[in-house]
């Protein structure tokens, strides 16, 4: 008889499973890992169980303790999960945006649950972060994991992931895509990658609206705003987010990301989430850039089974803009047939060279490249002004010290109804697909574009 003596002995040794019909005959091989055949349906059961333990051996989490900590909604199911097999009694919080599914599911396996407001700073009392905290501090013979700050995250993947598929595939891959969450998937499996490996290229993937993608390119942290894909992105830095295993950060939108998690349920039989759907979006860019001979192994982590009332809803993507977006609104790719090639100026260049370009065009605002020729931010008119008059910068200086963040950017196939958003905040729109600069998109383009569909 072949049996196992606790449903935790389950957790891991999830396969990799080859791309079918996503990527072509010419593009490079893809290969995703379903974490979402783990007991507790996601990849969050192997650091919830690898901390737990941990504590346990160190005498910080004791017998009939409580286990506090905030979640959206994964951690918290290894967290109860492993609870229940030990005996542990546990509170989570968190925020509203996340699926009935996930609050349901908690409470299954007997956890309490606090649901607090989403669109509040991540130091706000209110915030889920600091809610668990709180109850942490009123909770006698209390543990939280602390999953966003502790390097015992990013230890149980270095332990347990990133070993796991480097023993799958022999080493013999080209590039780790994984959401960036909490960090800890890809700075461990990341780090040892890189260890074993260096050549290996290690991508993240980061939801427009999160801190994540910006920071990582300019060091400097953009003002979050919400975005409706869960379990990846974030509104504050997370220590257990190593920067320095990462290669690339690329950026997503809700749409790509949902669109993507239905066709891998529809096309390859793959039932997972969104931040999954996030992961592939990026990972089938980077098959076709790439090409035949090179192989992307990518991280799907959570299950689609917690979000059928949400993404899986045609009823839900028509009513949030994501599913058959009317004739009369188009897309983002729309807008852009026509477009004279986008003005750019790169970094290094003197600010005396961006006003020229900026007057001979026209314009008071203009994309700023790296030396990759990947958008790196803005540069702006005023702000130029503001840095010569106060005597920052002088017309012979680089112009990097003074280039804003992106804000407002879209992908092609963006409804264009999500641009009226973009202008509200006196922002252009910002057209990237992946790494690429594809357009920009001023108040008066979108004029234009509409006076011409009335003609």
């Amino acid at each position: 008889m072949q049996a196992i003596d606790s449903i935790l002995k389950a957790i891991g040794h999830t396969p990799l499973v080859k791309l079918g019909k996503l990527v072509g005959p010419a593009d490079a091989t893809v290969l995703v890992k379903p974490e979402f055949l783990n007991p507790g349906g996601s990849i969050k059961d192997r650091m919830a169980l690898f901390i737990l333990e941990k504590a346990e051996r160190e005498g910080k989490l004791k017998p009939g303790g409580t286990i506090v900590e905030n979640t959206s909604g994964n951690t918290g199911m290894g967290v109860a999960l492993a609870a229940a097999v030990k005996g542990y009694r546990c509170i989570f919080t968190i925020p509203d945006k996340m699926s009935k599914e996930k609050i349901d599911s908690l409470k299954a396996f007997g956890a309490e649950v606090v649901v607090t407001a989403t669109n509040v700073p991540a130091d706000s009392p209110a915030s889920y972060y600091e809610t668990a905290k709180r109850i942490a501090r009123e909770t006698p013979n209390c543990f939280m994991l602390n999953q966003y700050h502790n390097p015992d995250n990013i230890e149980a993947h270095y332990q347990t992931t990133g070993p796991e598929i480097w023993e799958q595939t022999g080493g013999d891959f080209d590039v780790f895509v994984a959401g960036l969450g909490t960090g800890g998937t890809m700075s461990g499996a990341g780090k040892l990658f890189k260890e074993k490996k260096p050549s290996i290229r290690n991508v993240g993937v980061d939801p427009f609206g999160s801190v994540y993608a910006d920071y990582f390119r300019t060091q400097k942290l953009i003002e979050p705003h919400v975005y409706k894909v869960e379990g990846i992105g974030e509104d504050m830095l997370c220590k257990a987010m190593d920067f320095s295993v990462l290669d690339e950060v690329r950026q997503v939108d809700d749409k790509q990301s949902f669109s993507m998690a239905r066709r891998l349920a529809r096309e390859e039989g793959l039932f997972a989430g969104g931040s999954s759907g996030a992961a592939v979006h990026v990972a089938v860019q980077l098959a076709r850039e790439l090409g035949k001979g090179k192989t992307i192994v990518v991280i799907l982590p959570d299950s689609g089974a917690r979000y059928v009332t949400k993404f899986f809803s045609d009823e839900w993507m028509k009513d949030n803009g994501f599913l058959e977006v009317s004739e009369r609104a188009g897309l983002v790719r729309d807008l852009l047939v026509g477009k004279r090639p986008v003005v750019t100026v790169q970094k290094g260049q003197t600010i005396k060279d961006a006003v020229q370009k900026l007057k001979d065009n026209g314009f008071s605002q203009m994309p700023v490249l790296d030396q990759d020729a990947k958008p790196a931010g803005m540069i702006h008119e005023v702000d130029l002004l503001h840095a010569l008059m106060d005597g920052r910068s002088h017309p012979q200086d680089p112009i990097d010290s003074n280039v804003a963040p992106l804000q407002g950017v879209v992908s092609p196939e963006s409804p264009l109804t999500k641009l009226a958003d973009i202008f509200a905040e006196d922002n252009v729109a910002v057209v990237k697909e992946g790494s690429r600069l594809l357009g920009i998109i001023t108040k008066i383009d979108y004029i234009e574009f509409l006076q011409q569909r009335v003609r």
